[in-house]
């Protein structure tokens, strides 16, 4: 079952006419790693970050420090991180749009 989160991320994304994301993609081909969202075809990714002010797993010590691991190999293969909490959440759509716009007339040297 999704979390209310995942729900609420999902209901955004259809709210403002974005296509659904992949969900649970699995990015690294070493490593059991996956993306919450993604963009597969742009190489962009959602991660939500649900229990912020808990202070464990994913949010403790050792969880934080594997999450940045995950964050910055994600950016030497390409990817783009977006990365929202419950409280940031609502954001979400417009930085997608943004963030797709800006690929969009991206032209590398």
């Amino acid at each position: 079952m999704k979390s209310y989160l995942e729900r609420q991320f999902k209901s955004l994304l259809k709210q403002e006419g974005l296509p659904a994301m992949e969900e649970e993609f699995k990015f690294c081909k070493d490593r059991k790693w996956r993306f919450d969202f993604a963009y597969i075809s742009k190489q962009i990714a959602v991660e939500l970050e649900g229990g912020a002010w808990l202070g464990k797993g994913h949010t403790g010590g050792k969880g934080f420090i594997a999450n940045c691991e995950k964050y910055n190999q994600a950016v030497l293969e390409g990817w783009k991180v977006l990365r929202y909490t419950p409280e940031t959440i609502s954001r979400a759509p417009e930085d997608i749009k943004k963030l797709v716009n800006n690929l969009q007339y991206y032209v590398p040297s």
